[in-house]
């Protein structure tokens, strides 16, 4: 596998900034004001490869990488934080199951289409009280009867789960079974009866683009919709959720700029006794601790891509770029938010949702707890970080062309 160059790096950039430019920041207001879901704009982002850079050309992806990926995640984000939350949903997580644990009449049926933006995805795993150990604290059950499965339960935080066509959900097959209980399922809930998402109110989120309460009534999932075999679902989740957090990272790097470069702004036309506030040198300082952690954050989160591209163990580093971006990522938001005073709660200012967005990141995908005691639990030799080697069994969308089978 050839290594991505710096010259192809930099064009998918300016391919991002130009589509969101073009495409995304002239719509987005009427989007939220509206409350309805951007299925176009989706659909256009699809168009355009934003989705594919981690899966191979034979489904509709551009095999361009990791770090690829990490800058298409990072200017989403950059521009526009609220529309770049499906990102994980249709070129990461989701898609990304299906491809390492499907059989090949499922990849084929379901990764083209998410990676096109022709169906929207939906990666559900979290439980009401699962908190950070969603496979261990599962109880929502799945039964087969026949040639179906029926899932009963309940789930949190489900993006976009109101819109989904098509997602990957965990369920328990065996209760009493622990992770090894837990199976993995493509879900398609506008097909099939039992399935029903309501949007959770939230302050400062997306009102277009929202996450949900999942609730599964006997919800059928036909047996062919199975992904991998039962018990497998604990080694799907950690196989997905390992290459997330690069995507996660960058996402907070692009909350972290954009409140940068919020603040730069409003420093330097800030007046305050006839100067700007960029002046005073406790603003300067400020400046100085964002700039550079955003720069420490971007080593770290592109070292760890870089790994990735080589098939080299990064467990280790991805929770601590991870974990990193998400504080530089609050702290950017708080600082700026500083400099804006009470307009830093305006609707009109984007600071105002960006803070929002920074806590998302800091708590979700992995929380920034979880992820210091993995760190902390490597460098005190208790459990080696990078110990979960590629599993064999499950396909990498970088190195494995389905199309060959």
């Amino acid at each position: 596998m050839q290594a991505i160059t710096a010259e192809t790096l930099e064009a998918v950039r300016e391919t991002v900034i130009a589509f969101m430019q073009k495409e995304v920041a002239p719509h987005m207001a009427e989007v939220e004001a509206r409350g309805v879901f951007p299925r176009d704009l989706v659909s256009k982002a699809g168009t355009a490869g934003l989705y594919g850079a981690l899966f191979p050309e034979s489904v509709g992806g551009t095999n361009l990488g990791y770090q690829a990926a990490a800058v298409i995640s990072e200017e989403l984000t950059r521009a526009d934080a609220r529309f770049a939350a499906c990102n994980n949903q249709q070129g990461s997580t989701c898609p990304y199951c299906i491809y390492a644990a499907g059989t090949r009449e499922q990849v084929l049926r379901y990764v083209p289409d998410l990676l096109a933006g022709k169906t929207i995805g939906m990666m559900s795993l979290t439980e009401p009280g699962g908190g950070s150990d969603p496979l261990g604290n599962m109880k929502t059950r799945a039964v087969r009867d026949g040639d179906v499965y029926r899932l009963n339960g309940s789930k949190m935080f489900a993006s976009m789960a109101n819109e989904t066509d098509v997602g990957v959900l965990f369920a328990k097959t065996d209760p009493d079974a622990g992770y090894k209980g837990v199976t993995a399922f493509i879900v398609e809930p506008k097909k099939y009866p039992g399935f029903s998402a309501k949007p959770i109110k939230t302050l400062g989120l997306s009102k277009a683009l929202r996450t949900c309460a999942v609730f599964l009534d006997d919800f059928v999932v036909p047996v062919e919709n199975r992904l991998g075999q039962e018990g497998e679902g604990f080694q799907i989740a950690m196989h997905a959720l390992q290459m997330g957090r690069i995507t996660v990272a960058a996402k907070a790097l692009g909350i972290a700029r954009a409140c940068f470069e919020d603040a730069i702004g409003y420093a330097n036309t800030r007046l305050v006794r006839g100067q700007p506030i960029g002046k005073f040198q406790m603003i300067q300082a400020d400046v100085a601790d964002m700039a550079t952690n955003i720069e420490a954050t971007r080593l770290m989160v592109y070292r760890a891509a870089r790994l990735m591209d080589q098939g080299l163990p990064s467990n280790r580093l991805a929770s601590m770029a991870k974990y990193h971006a998400s504080l530089t990522a609050k702290h950017a938001a708080d600082k700026a938010q500083q400099f804006f005073g009470g307009y830093g709660l305006a609707e009109e200012y984007r600071i105002s949702w960006l803070t929002c967005y920074a806590d998302l990141v800091f708590t979700g995908e992995g929380s920034a707890n979880v992820q210091r005691i993995l760190i902390a639990e490597d460098a005190l030799g208790y459990k080696k970080a990078d110990r979960h080697q590629r599993q064999q069994r499950f396909r990498d969308p970088r190195r494995q062309d389905v199309a060959d089978e």
